[in-house]
């Protein structure tokens, strides 16, 4: 398998509401560096998963209505756990890889991983078929 990672972050505020969220209950910043695998098993005939500038540029495109952004208005009456982020980002890339918007190699595109580092000991992901 072969793949291409590309790399931004994204800054925030949310709450949590719920017990099992402790402190993170009341409104609170987030920074979130995030990571994009994009997976495909075989490389097509420019050799290439899918077009770097292309990819890193979507995932900006994605997060640029979250960053600075208070997700609790954003989103209101979701729980924007970090899991739920991985997958919303997801959706979004998803989204730009079926219309074409990574470029050339984006029709071979097998799998997207997407991965929300919370902090250097903290990181959750969510991982699918485009």
């Amino acid at each position: 398998m072969y793949a291409v990672e590309v790399r931004d972050h994204v800054m925030l505020a949310h709450s949590l509401p719920g017990e099992v969220f402790g402190p993170a209950q009341g409104l609170h910043g987030a920074t979130y560096v995030v990571d994009v695998a994009f997976y495909r098993a075989e490389l097509g005939p420019e050799r290439i998963v899918v077009d770097i500038g292309r990819a890193h540029e979507a995932l900006k495109a994605a997060l640029a209505p979250l960053n600075y952004a208070n997700l609790d208005e954003t989103f209101p009456g979701e729980l924007t756990t970090t899991e739920w982020l991985a997958k919303h980002v997801h959706d979004q890339l998803s989204a730009a890889a079926r219309a074409g918007g990574l470029g050339v190699g984006s029709e071979g595109i097998e799998r997207i991983r997407v991965t929300l580092n919370e902090s250097h000991v903290a990181r959750a992901w969510y991982e699918a078929a485009p």
